[in-house]
């Protein structure tokens, strides 16, 4: 696996995913019991945007940058903000960027347990460098799906699970994340799983929500941000989250974040966002959704 976060840490897609990652764990906390955080995709876990990969793409710019000069952020928003500043110790100037890793042992409570897999050699020692003295949290070199085999159920019997794969095999990385869901979800069908995924050509992420509504989950929920038109496989033109086991009234946790990241990340470019329920506990056949409205910001 050749790939390597630190070139685009911070960006728009990571700014989604941890917005709801976080939404995920203040719901998890909601419950005085335990609950596991597994981490299919770990990466090294706190990245550097002054290093020298980082600012060769810039990407963190037009992600978390333009929160930190935005007004009036909604209270989620805000809570990303100031967990991304937590990260630098204080530091306005966002220098480090915090994966979900570092935001999950951030949150966590002394009882809360982390379990993160990270198949690349340097960056899984760079993690268990970040976690060296946090008895929580364990460090497994290893690929994430097999070892989701092995991690589920957790012996707290709650959690959550982060799928965000790197997506090297394009369009087949979607059946890798069905095939892996699948397994779980039969030997651990409460536990809440959430799936990170690009967006480049539409036609690649529909297969995916179709098995979703299937899946056998009794409520599924999908966010998406789209801030290009989907025309082309070699570029990056939106990110979505699905939520499999979603915890209760997530999307009205979600929904004010999600209009204003639309509008803050499209800056002068038509963005688009979507909020919707694949499948919906209490409704037997899901009807079809439309593109993106009636959720929809366009800027032009």
């Amino acid at each position: 696996m050749n790939y390597r976060h630190a070139y685009h840490a911070g960006n728009f897609a990571d700014v989604l995913k941890h917005m709801v990652l976080i939404a995920l764990l203040d719901a998890m906390k909601s419950k005085p019991t335990p609950f596991c955080f597994i981490d299919t995709h770990a990466g090294r876990g706190l990245y550097d945007l002054r290093g020298a990969e980082a600012r060769k793409t810039g990407e963190a710019d037009d992600g978390i940058g333009q929160l930190r000069s935005a007004t009036g952020l909604p209270p989620l928003l805000w809570k990303l903000l100031e967990t991304v500043k937590a990260a630098g110790d204080g530091d306005d100037s966002l220098r480090f960027y915090p994966g979900s890793p570092w935001i999950a042992g951030h949150m966590m409570r002394p009882t809360d347990g982390a379990q993160l897999c990270e198949l690349r050699l340097d960056e899984a020692d760079a993690l268990r460098h970040l976690f060296r003295n946090d008895s929580r949290v364990h460090v497994h070199q290893r690929d994430g799906y097999e070892a989701l085999k092995a991690l589920t159920p957790p012996k707290e019997k709650r959690g959550l699970v982060l799928i965000d794969p790197p997506f090297e095999a394009q369009e087949a990385e979607f059946r890798l994340i069905e095939k892996s869901l699948k397994s779980a979800l039969e030997r651990w069908p409460t536990g809440v799983y959430a799936v990170w995924y690009p967006i480049k050509v539409r036609s690649h992420v529909q297969p995916f929500h179709r098995w979703l509504t299937k899946c056998g989950a009794r409520r599924v929920l999908m966010t998406e941000i789209l801030l290009n038109p989907e025309n082309t496989p070699l570029r990056l033109q939106g990110t979505g989250v699905a939520i499999v086991n979603a915890p209760w009234k997530l999307d009205d946790t979600l929904r004010d974040s999600l209009r204003y990241l639309a509008k803050v990340l499209g800056k002068e470019r038509q963005a688009e966002y979507k909020l919707s329920w694949l499948v919906e506990e209490g409704q037997d056949e899901q009807p079809p959704h439309p593109a993106y409205p009636p959720h929809s910001v366009r800027r032009r």
